[in-house]
């Protein structure tokens, strides 16, 4: 169960950068995890995803896939060998009652769950780690704030 905590503001304005913390977090994630992805369009969501899932198949010997955002399918599946992973881009959906046909959350203990654009699930659960993506004052920087783990795997991160 995580611990809900507060972050420190992680610059994330490089790519490498993106890359080192998704290869990091990656190591404290576990099956049955949700991750809640907040931020604007172009904030970084689907490059740290795109990391993140990278980084767990070649851990585990697996070719990388390509991981694009599902705006227009809604979900994008991938193994990395020790769990599946969905990956949910809410953004098209118009009202929470939407959210209720693409079977989110259903098979929340088996899987790892990312969701970009959770502002639009009416169910909130509790034990979930948040990501805040935030754009800088001259939107060349990106930001990233982590909500939702204990001090201990938070200092693991940054």
């Amino acid at each position: 169960m995580h611990i809900a905590t507060n972050s420190e503001i992680i610059d994330i304005s490089l790519e490498v950068k993106t890359a080192e913390l998704a290869k990091k977090f990656s190591k404290i994630l576990h099956k049955g995890d949700v991750v809640y992805f907040h931020g604007e369009i172009g904030v970084g969501k689907t490059t740290f995803i795109r990391h993140l899932v990278n980084c767990l198949q070649a851990n585990n010997h697996l070719n990388q896939t390509e991981v694009t955002s599902p705006t227009f399918n809604l979900i994008n599946e991938y193994d990395v060998g020790v769990f599946i992973i969905q990956h949910y881009d809410l953004y098209r959906l118009t009202n929470s009652h939407e959210t209720k046909n693409i079977g989110l959350l259903e098979n929340q203990k088996e899987i790892l769950t990312l969701i970009e654009w959770p502002e639009k699930i009416d169910n909130k659960i509790e034990n979930k780690i948040d990501l805040f993506f935030e754009y800088g004052e001259d939107m060349n920087k990106r930001f990233l704030t982590i909500k939702g783990i204990s001090n201990k795997s938070l200092n693991e991160i940054s």
